[in-house]
């Protein structure tokens, strides 16, 4: 049997490192200690492998999650052999946290070694028009897996304020508190608006990832 679906590219990479990309859409992991992964996730798995829901953890945790009814849907992936994940071929990037921290939109967070602290934040200003913006705060010694829908920018932000769009912003500085600001005035309201009703504002040393989409785009429906 011959066809370029065989190509070396699509095969199987074989490396023994924890983590690894296979052509940046999907991500491979070898098992040893349990890592975390969003739900739905998993595309295949070699091994001897379980799922299991990861609960909310500490009793304030879970009060935090109740109260802001915001929810990082996590699945503990333990046992031994290799598994993969992908979201919607979407772009993937690893990043190494050595004690330090990353702020991330929970919508970007793939995968994680289990041994991460990881937390739920409300962020500055966000209200009901906004729907309650929330990011997870993630620190410790391992690696995370993020998702980008499509490749990714990276903006400075100790110059003048950066404002980027809610759902493009992948990844932030952990010293770096965002706020929401709206650009909307009564005018452009009156006229139908623009789009871009509400941004995340950031300003300090550091830096924000921000993803060339601002998501699916929904298609139009009658009732």
């Amino acid at each position: 049997m011959r066809s370029e679906l065989f190509d070396q590219a699509n095969q199987e990479n074989t490396t023994t490192e924890r983590w690894s990309l296979h052509h940046r859409k999907t991500l491979r992991t070898v098992l040893g200690e349990p890592v975390l992964a969003a739900k739905g996730s998993m595309v295949a798995f070699q091994g001897q492998v379980s799922f299991e829901h990861k609960s909310a953890g500490s009793v304030g945790k879970m009060m935090r999650r109740l109260v802001t009814s915001e929810d990082t849907p996590l699945m503990t992936v333990s046992g031994q052999g290799e598994v993969f994940f992908a979201d919607t071929a979407k772009d993937i990037f690893l990043v190494g946290l050595e004690g330090d921290g990353l702020s991330v939109n929970g919508t970007s967070l793939l995968a994680m070694d289990a041994t991460l602290d990881y937390d739920v934040h409300r962020v500055k200003g966000a209200g009901m028009m906004t729907g309650g913006m929330f990011n997870t705060l993630i620190q410790g010694h391992g690696t995370v897996a993020l998702t980008s829908d499509g490749q990714p920018l990276i903006l400075d932000c100790s110059g003048p304020p950066t404002y980027v769009d809610m759902n493009a912003a992948v990844c932030w500085s952990a010293n770096l508190v965002p706020q929401v600001v709206s650009s909307m005035n009564m005018r452009s309201m009156l006229r139908g608006g623009t789009g871009e009703a509400f941004q995340y504002a950031f300003q300090g040393p550091g830096f924000v990832v921000v993803q060339p989409s601002e998501g699916p785009v929904l298609p139009p429906h009658s009732h």
